[in-house]
């Protein structure tokens, strides 16, 4: 049974390698295949049959990967399917532990290989200058590997999926019809305050039901990640992890300047807009339930009702947008490379999955027909464009580019396709002619008033997310460099934050749902330290929409040129290349502040 929503795929290139019939699920028909490439590597003698044995490892790392990627996709389409889960977990635990020494010893051989060849000065320039990148993660991850790491990753991985599992499965009975938690989310843009804390409240205690659960299951995880760190010899799992996630340009004391900068020019921002809102609404105090719903009380937007509606109004974003980007779009749609609708056993969340063999990209989402959901399709196609720029980039490596320059990606899609967002609020016919008409070159910014409100919507979750995600840093940095505190300390820590970093929100009487919020970010339980790129990211983001402001059609071919490169140079130079400055303190994040603040106001 295919639980997948797409079939087979073609392969972007022949394989020259990998048998066709290859059973990828199976470590013995796998193996074979490491023994030839360890027996070639070997006894490479020139630049040229390295390159060529590269070329191969990447054609076998591409089966593999898209093997891997195709389990996760129908196993978060379906977590409730037992085929799905236990073909999942077949291949995290009977492929993956084999799979990672077998990796190493090959990473350890280029090593030695790359090191002992013999070129002339001007072969190994071109050499240096192609490889460079390369071979410094190469490098790192041959310093980093223990072998007895292999079996805690296992664990690790088994972990998360337990978790996915356990909020995947997590409904509420409201009002007679079950709901997921993410359909409940549109109840929180009512008008009806009483509504919106019925809801609230109904997914709050929902979430509570699982808080033990959760803490079990992290408690696991931060025993695992820290045993992984001592056995390659670091002191506490954060730096073990800034090194394995290839952190070479910036370190743990730069993400706590980024913290101090956010809470200095950003949190001002947040409780100014908490203020505004509070007035506006004519309450007291903001409570959680008070957050998501219009200011002025009008009713929730609707961008669309059904999904395929918002696959359509995309693709009219797109297309005026840029028609390369368009037709990829496109493509994905009409391959089924999408699968975009909330339902009951599906995991939470959203993610841009490539398939590295057929070099396309897969898009999952939950979406419910919220304004969100529109910025969460523009976010993950800007990731879709990112895997389609490098498809013909044939090292394996260099297909993916470091997540924080990933998120550069995704994030600027969302404000450059934000300015096409009257596909989703068409004008009323009484705006219709008071308006100039529109072009691809220069988008009308004359909105209608709901057009208007989802740009401040969104403008408003830019502004907003950036102490979320100094919080959540923040957070796992205290977690792990305290790897011995008790479940209350670390309630307490995050707690800390909430009052440092959160805005002006009156918690009384959901002191517990409060401690507990991070329940919900999932990054902190399957991807640990994974969030301070969405802060860096979001800075580039930020100034590729500003250059964009001056010179549009500049700004566009610069950010296409720079997913091009996907991770073949180093971060400052992608972060140049798309026109930005890697660098994320408050030198950065001040005139980037005032501009939002700027924007907001004309909104």
């Amino acid at each position: 049974m295919n639980l997948l929503p797409f079939g087979k795929l073609a392969a972007h290139r022949p394989r020259t390698f990998v048998m066709q019939n290859l059973d990828l699920g199976d470590w013995p028909q796998i193996a074979p295949l490491f023994d030839q490439l360890e027996a070639r590597a070997a006894q490479a003698r020139s630049a040229l049959e390295l390159e060529r044995w590269l070329l191969d490892w990447s054609e076998l790392n591409a089966a593999l990967d898209e093997e891997a990627s195709r389990r996760y996709i129908a196993m978060t389409c379906h977590t409730d399917n037992v085929d799905a889960e236990q073909a999942y977990l077949h291949f995290v635990e009977h492929v993956e532990p084999q799979l990672k020494p077998r990796q190493f010893a090959l990473e350890q051989i280029y090593v030695a290989v790359r090191a002992g060849l013999a070129n002339s000065a001007e072969q190994e320039l071109t050499l240096k200058r192609r490889y460079e990148v390369f071979d410094r993660d190469v490098k790192n991850h041959v310093a980093l590997f223990r072998p007895e790491n292999v079996a805690l990753e296992t664990e690790d991985a088994k972990l998360c999926q337990q978790y996915q599992k356990l909020i995947g499965a997590q409904t509420v009975n409201f009002r007679g019809e079950e709901k997921t938690l993410v359909q409940m989310g549109r109840y929180l843009e009512e008008p009806d305050r009483a509504l919106r804390q019925e809801a609230w409240e109904l997914v709050a205690q929902r979430r509570l039901q699982d808080m033990d659960k959760c803490e079990e299951i992290f408690d696991g995880l931060v025993t695992l990640r820290t045993q992984m760190a001592k056995n390659a010899g670091f002191e506490n799992y954060r730096d073990f992890m800034f090194r394995k996630m290839g952190r070479f340009d910036y370190a743990p004391e730069n993400c706590l300047q980024f913290h101090d900068a956010i809470e200095k020019e950003i949190v001002p921002a947040v409780r100014a807009i908490h203020n505004d809102r509070r007035r506006q609404l004519k309450l007291e105090k903001l409570r959680p339930w008070d957050l998501a719903v219009d200011p002025l009380n009008r009713p929730p937007l609707k961008p669309f009702a059904e999904v395929g509606e918002m696959v359509s109004r995309t693709q009219k974003i797109f297309d005026r947008l840029d028609g390369g980007l368009a037709a990829g779009f496109r493509q994905m749609d009409d391959l089924k490379l999408l699968d975009l609708d909330n339902r009951k056993g599906k995991a939470p969340g959203g993610y841009q999955s490539t398939l590295s063999e057929s070099r396309l990209p897969f898009i999952f989402m939950n979406a419910v027909g919220l304004q969100r959901d529109v910025e969460t399709i523009l976010h993950e196609a800007g990731h879709a464009f990112h895997a389609l720029a490098t498809r013909d980039e044939d090292l394996y490596a260099y297909r993916s580019a470091p997540i924080e320059f990933c998120e550069v990606a995704s994030m600027s899609m969302e404000l450059l396709g934000n300015e096409f967002i009257e596909e989703f609020y068409p004008p009323n016919q009484n705006e219709v002619g008071s308006r100039c008409r529109a072009t691809p070159d220069a988008p009308q910014r004359v909105p209608t008033n709901d057009a208007s409100r989802a740009r401040r919507v969104h403008l408003e979750g830019v502004v907003g997310v950036f102490p979320w995600i100094a919080m959540v840093d923040a957070f796992q940095h205290w977690i792990y460099t305290h790897p011995n505190h008790t479940r209350g300390g670390r309630r307490q820590a995050w707690l800390e934050l909430m009052h440092r970093f959160g805005g002006d929100v009156d918690w009384d009487g959901y002191e517990t749902a409060h401690a507990n919020l991070w329940h919900r970010q999932l990054h902190i339980f399957l991807h640990p330290f994974y969030y301070i790129e969405y802060g860096i990211a979001q800075l580039g983001a930020l100034q590729v929409w500003a250059n964009s402001r001056r010179d549009k059609a500049q700004a566009l071919d610069d950010y296409k040129k720079s997913l091009a490169l996907g991770g073949s140079r180093p971060l400052p130079e992608l972060f140049s290349a798309a026109g930005c400055r890697f660098e994320f303190s408050e030198k950065t994040i001040q005139p980037l502040a005032k501009m939002l603040r700027e924007e907001l106001e004309k909104l």
